[in-house]
C-alpha cells in the first residue's frame, strides 16, 4: 500500500540527498581550487597553500547527518501530495542557508581557520542546485505515474457538503496527486448520488464495516457544519482503525483560505487569517529588503526629483511636497509623502474628494507625474521611516477606510501588513479608479502568500509595466 511504499520513497530520499550532498561538496572543491583559480581574480599566489581533498573530505562526516536532520526539521520529507512546489523549493532554500550557518559556526568553534570562503559559496550553490534538480526530476516521474493510475492513495470520503465538493473538484484537477476516491459515507444523501465520479456508498452508520471490510490509505472526513456533533464518534472509528485520517472542515465561508493551527500549550487554535509576515524571520528579511532597496532607489533617482520639485515650484504656488495621513500597519495612521501635484486646497475637502478625470485642480505637471506614478517618489522616505515597505497593499485615507471597512468585506485585514509603494493588486491593472474589491481580493492573496521572491516579482513588474497609470487622473 501507499504507506509502505511512502516510507520506502523517504528512505531512498534520504540516501540519495546525502550523495547529492558528497557530491556538491567534491565538486565545489574541484571548482574553487581547479577551475577558478586559472582566472586571475581567484588565482592562487605562488606560496599559497590548500587542504587535500581527503583533509577537505573529513568535515563530510558532521556535514552529512546535519544537513538531513535539517532537511528533515524544514519538512523536505513529508509527502508530496497536493503541495505546492514553490514552498517545496523555499524550504530547501532555508535549509541549506541553515546548513552553510551550522558550517561555518562548527568551523569557528573548533578554530578551523583555513577552509576557503570560496568553498562554502560553491557548496551553497550547487547542493541547492542538485536538491532542487532531483526534486523537480521526482516531482515529475511521480506525477505521470500517478497519472498512470500507479502509486494511488486510496480514500473513503466521511460527510458530504460543499467542502466535500470542493476536496473532489481538487482531486479531479490534478490526477497527479494520484488520489483514488472509493466513495463518501453520508446521512443526508442518497445512496448512489453521484459527484466527480465519486458515489455515496452508505451511511455513516456504516463507517465501521466499510473499514473492516476494505483497506484504504486515508480517511477524509468532510461533514457539514452543521453535523459535527457527530466527528467526535466518527474520529473514534477511524483511530480504532488505525487508517490515517484527515479532518477537512466545512469553514471556507468564515476562513476562505490556508488556516494556520497553534498550540497554546496543549489547547489547538486555528489562525482565522495566515499572515507569513507575522513570523519574526520574515518580518526581518523583508524589513531589510526594504531598507536596501529604497536606499538604493533613492540613490537612483535623486536627480529625477531636484527636476521635478524645480518644476513644481516654478510652475504652481504651494509646498513641493504634499503629505497626507494615511491608515497603516496595526491601522495606526502616518503622514504619506508625494509630490504636490495639484493646486493646494482646503484640509476639509482633501480628506473626502477622490480624484475624477479632467480633474481641475491638477497641475501641469502633476497629470504627468501621476500617470507616470512619479509623484510616488517620496515615499521611499515613509519606507526608510517604517511607516510604509517597498510592496504591500496601498495606504488608503481615514475617510475612506471607515467607509470601505463598512461596505468591502475584508477590507480591514489589509492592515495587517505594512502598505506598500507597489502590490500585487497594482501591477495587476487596479490602480486608481478601479474596483476596491477586486483590489481587496489580490492583496489578501499577497497577504496569505508572501514570499521574499512574490515581492521580488511585483517589483520587477512595477519596474517594467506598472509605472504608467491609465486610471491615474
Amino acid at each position: 500500500m501507499i504507506k509502505d511504499n511512502q516510507k520506502s520513497l523517504n528512505r531512498l530520499h534520504i540516501v540519495i540527498d546525502a550523495i547529492l550532498i558528497v557530491a556538491a561538496f567534491v565538486l565545489a572543491y574541484e571548482v574553487r581550487f581547479h577551475v577558478l583559480t586559472r582566472f586571475s581574480l581567484f588565482a592562487l599566489s605562488e606560496n599559497e597553500r590548500y587542504y587535500s581533498l581527503p583533509k577537505y573530505a573529513q568535515n563530510l562526516y558532521y556535514l552529512v547527518p546535519a544537513y538531513l536532520i535539517i532537511y528533515a526539521n524544514c519538512n523536505l520529507y513529508k509527502p508530496k501530495r497536493g503541495g505546492g512546489g514553490r514552498l517545496l523549493y523555499w524550504n530547501l532554500f532555508k535549509a541549506n542557508i541553515l546548513g552553510l550557518f551550522v558550517f561555518a559556526t562548527v568551523l569557528y568553534a573548533i578554530h578551523e581557520n583555513d577552509i576557503s570562503r570560496g568553498l562554502f559559496v560553491a557548496f551553497a550553490v550547487m547542493n541547492f542546485s542538485f536538491g532542487a534538480g532531483f526534486r523537480f526530476i521526482l516531482g515529475r516521474i511521480l506525477k505521470a505515474i500517478r497519472k498512470r493510475g500507479f502509486n494511488q492513495k486510496h480514500v473513503l470520503i466521511v460527510g458530504y457538503s460543499r467542502t466535500t465538493e470542493a476536496y473532489l473538484d481538487r482531486v479531479r484537477q490534478n490526477p497527479q496527486w494520484g488520489y483514488h476516491i472509493h466513495g463518501i459515507l453520508d446521512d443526508n444523501m442518497e445512496v448512489g448520488t453521484m459527484y466527480k465520479k465519486a458515489a455515496v456508498i452508505g451511511t455513516c452508520d456504516d463507517l465501521e464495516d466499510v473499514l473492516r471490510e476494505n483497506s484504504f490509505d486515508e480517511i477524509a472526513i468532510t461533514l457539514g457544519i452543521d453535523e459535527y456533533i457527530k466527528l467526535a464518534r466518527l474520529v473514534g472509528i477511524c483511530e480504532k482503525s488505525g487508517v490515517h485520517t484527515k479532518f477537512i472542515p466545512d469553514y471556507r465561508s468564515v476562513i476562505p483560505t490556508v488556516a494556520v493551527m497553534e498550540d497554546l500549550d496543549g489547547i489547538p487554535a486555528i489562525n482565522i487569517r495566515n499572515v507569513p509576515l507575522n513570523n519574526v524571520f520574515n518580518s526581518v528579511i523583508k524589513r531589510a529588503f526594504d531598507l536596501v532597496g529604497a536606499s538604493v532607489a533613492l540613490v537612483i533617482s535623486m536627480i529625477p526629483m531636484l527636476v521635478i520639485a524645480i518644476i513644481i515650484k516654478s510652475t504652481s504656488k504651494g509646498p513641493i511636497i504634499f503629505s497626507q495621513v494615511r491608515v497603516g500597519l496595526h491601522n495606526k495612521e502616518f503622514k504619506m509623502y508625494k509630490f504636490r501635484s495639484m493646486e493646494v486646497q482646503s484640509e476639509a475637502k482633501e480628506k473626502k474628494a477622490w480624484t475624477t478625470a479632467n480633474d481641475v485642480r491638477v497641475t501641469g505637471i502633476g497629470r504627468f507625474i501621476r500617470k507616470t506614478s512619479l509623484d510616488e517618489l517620496p515615499q521611499l522616505i515613509n519606507i526608510i521611516k517604517g511607516d510604509m515597505s517597498l510592496i504591500g497593499p496601498r495606504p488608503e485615507r481615514p475617510y475612506f477606510v471607515e467607509k470601505f471597512r463598512e461596505e468591502i468585506p475584508r477590507y480591514m485585514i489589509k492592515h495587517q501588513v505594512r502598505p506598500g509603494l507597489s502590490g500585487w493588486a497594482q501591477v495587476n491593472g487596479y490602480r486608481g479608479d478601479t474596483s476596491i474589491k477586486k483590489r481587496i481580493e489580490y492583496d489578501l492573496y499577497y497577504i496569505e502568500n508572501w514570499s521574499l521572491g512574490l515581492d521580488v516579482k511585483i517589483l520587477f513588474l512595477t519596474l517594467f509595466k506598472g509605472f504608467i497609470n491609465k486610471n491615474a487622473y
